[in-house]
Parts: C-alpha cells; structure tokens; sequence
C-alpha cells in the first residue's frame, strides 16, 4: 500500500482512540443492533462524549473546530469496523454542515451543541416515493400562512430516520418557480402531525434505522425555515453534495480494505485440496487484481480529500469519484464473497453483511448514473 500523507500523529492518536472505542463500544454488539433494526442510543450519547460528533463544529458552538479528516478518519473507523448501523457520519458531515452553512445565528446556537452531544440525532429528508434523484419535482410543499408554513407530503429512504430529533426537510415553499422554488425546513419530533412510518425492512445496512416520514399538515415556526429565506434550497443541496459524495466515496474504500483484509486471513486458513487456497493461481490473481485497483482508488481518494480541505473539491470530481469508488466496493466485495466460498454467503462472517451493506453505496447520494450524467455534462456539454 502507497503511505497515506495526510495524516500526522495527531490524527493517527485520534484513529486509534477511536477505533478503540467502536471495539469497545460497537463491535460487540452489532449484531444485536441489526435484530433492533437500530444502533443504541446510549451509543450516540457516548460518541458526544468523545468528540467523535461534528469534530468540525466550531468552537463557538461548543465543537472542537477540526479540520475534515478528523470526520474522514470517523467514517473510515465505522467501515473498518463492519458497523454499517452507526449513522455518525450523515450526522456530523451532511446534518450539522447544513445549519452551520444555510442556517441564522439562531438556528446554528440552537441546534448545533445538541447535535456535538447527541441531544439531537439529526436526518435530512430528500428522497420520495416517486422523485428518486429527481430534487426538482419533489410534492412536499410547504406553504406560508401569516407567522407560520404549513408541511405536507411525505419522504422515504431517510437515513436515521426513527432515531431522528431534527430533520432538515427539503420542500416547495413556491412550486411555480421549479428548483427556485425549494427551500428546506427544521422539523423537530413531536411537531403536530409529523409522524414516522415502520423502520424499512432493507437488504442490508440492517442496524441501520431508515424510515418513512409523514408530514400531514405540520405547523412550523417561520424560524424554522433554514437561512430564514425562502428559496435557498436548491442552491444549498447542489453545493452541499460534493462532501456527502465524498463521504460515500471514503467510506468505500475504507470498507475495500477491511474486506481485503477479512479476506488476506481467511485464503491463508482455509484448505482445500491439501493446500491452503491463498497457494491457488486464481485466488492469488483475483487477490493481486483487487489490492491493486483498491490501492490506486485510495490515492484518488485522498487526492479528493486534499481537494476538499483546500474548499476546491468541484461537483463532477465529486460525483466521479462516488461513481467509481462504489463500483469498486461492489466488485471487490463479490470477490471476497466469491472467495470465501460458501461461508462467504453465511451472516455470521462479516464479509457476507460487508457485501449486503455495499449495494446501497451505487444508489445514494445520486445513483451512479446521475454521477456519470454529472460528469459527462461538465466535460461534453
């Protein structure tokens, strides 16, 4: 593997700590987890205590003002660790960058330390049942009336969806004006007529709670409109997605080495024919294949993060490297699988849930095919 150069020994105490801590504190019961259908919230509020939450915040709302990689090395730990239920990630680097861009003063001294202690467990809500990647014919409308708006429509696929305190709400507060017209919303649990449906019932990502969300004409304070300005919505979802992609695209390859890694100790055990299967031609070639692809993928990576922490990160590269990481995760996942033989396919090997939970990787934050429409308009026209 090519040495990784953005991280000094600072970062490397903090990866440590946490890794540690998800050994301690996750792993064991994971498994468990995926039966609730939800991590603890005991877990949330343990990770507050750490620092582990928006490490980005800034001081004056109670954060500890880090820099990017400190939530990359967060993200990369979770990954390593198979714990694909723990949604920190969405919660620090999609929740809490949303308020701290888009947000008044209040909004930002209100919400922000609740969600560095887990006070609030943040969600955003996007998708719906007939939109898909579709942000500009989104149905939720949000209609002003006097000192308040009135929510209705309904999303889906909402990522911390049960557990969700707050929920950043993208709506139409004018559907005349297409994508001028979306604006997003604070929509807190316990508003009158925001209701949650059932947690989804998912292929993978089992401890991870995704719900529908119901809003049947909610009541919501014009101080919970985001910015306090009618409109921004759409602008802020554009310029927020690089980081979400990136997101997707860290853990990725983060989730490639630790399958390489379950795999490089599994082929060395296992025999066959009297001889370990690592001795085969073909195992050592599949092995030698995704190693190799994983490895160049993590150089692009972190040539991206560099990008990133330097605010120059440009939508196409971001949406390129989602696409390509994630259809890296998934081969390299169905190769680990395949070379497992059939324990690959059982539960209780973290390679088989690792290869459930990768599916979903091609088709959030925008579908793969969006990713290459992205780039394909930037570079073509």
């Amino acid at each position: 593997m090519i040495p990784r150069t953005l991280f000094d020994s600072d970062l490397e105490g903090f990866r440590d700590t946490c890794r540690k801590f998800l050994e301690k504190e996750a792993v064991p019961f994971h498994a468990q987890w995926e039966k609730d259908g939800q991590v603890s919230r005991e877990l949330w509020t343990k990770a507050g205590e750490m620092g582990f939450l928006c490490p980005t915040a800034p001081e004056a709302y109670g954060g500890l003002g880090c820099d990017f990689r400190y939530s990359t090395v967060v993200m990369e730990e979770i990954a390593r660790a198979g714990c694909s239920g723990i949604g920190w990630p969405l919660h620090s680097d999609i929740i809490m960058p949303y308020i701290l861009n888009w947000g008044t003063e209040e909004q930002k001294q209100n919400y922000i330390p609740k969600l560095i202690s887990a006070e609030m467990i943040g969600a955003i809500a996007m998708t719906e049942p007939g939109t898909g990647s579709d942000l500009q014919n989104i149905k939720t409308t949000a209609i002003k009336n006097g000192d308040h708006y009135v929510l209705n429509g309904s999303k889906t696929f909402i990522t911390n969806g049960q557990m969700a305190d707050v929920v950043i709400v993208v709506a139409k507060t004018d559907p005349s004006k297409g994508a001028a017209g979306i604006s997003l919303f604070l929509i807190e649990d316990g508003m009158e007529g925001f209701s949650k449906g059932s947690n989804l019932d998912k292929v993978g990502m089992k401890a991870q709670d995704t719900s529908e969300l119901f809003f049947d004409n909610v009541k919501v304070p014009a101080e919970n409109l985001m910015g306090g300005k009618e409109g921004t919505g759409f602008m802020a979802l554009m310029q927020e997605l690089p980081q979400e992609r990136l997101l997707v695209a860290l853990t990725a390859i983060a989730a490639c080495e630790a399958a390489i890694e379950w795999t490089k100790d599994y082929i060395k055990e296992r025999k066959a024919f009297g001889k370990s299967i690592s001795k085969f031609q073909n195992t050592r070639f599949k092995m030698a294949e995704i190693i190799t692809e994983t490895n160049a993928l993590r150089v692009y990576t972190d040539r991206c993060l560099e990008l990133h922490l330097d605010k120059k990160l440009t939508i196409p590269t971001a949406a390129g490297l989602k696409q390509i990481t994630t259809d890296l995760q998934c081969k390299v996942m169905d190769e680990c699988v395949q070379l497992h033989g059939g324990y690959g396919y059982m539960t209780e090997y973290p390679i088989a849930r690792a290869w459930a939970d990768s599916r979903v990787q091609k088709i959030y934050a925008g579908t793969n095919e969006i990713m290459k429409e992205i780039v394909a308009r930037a570079e073509l026209g």
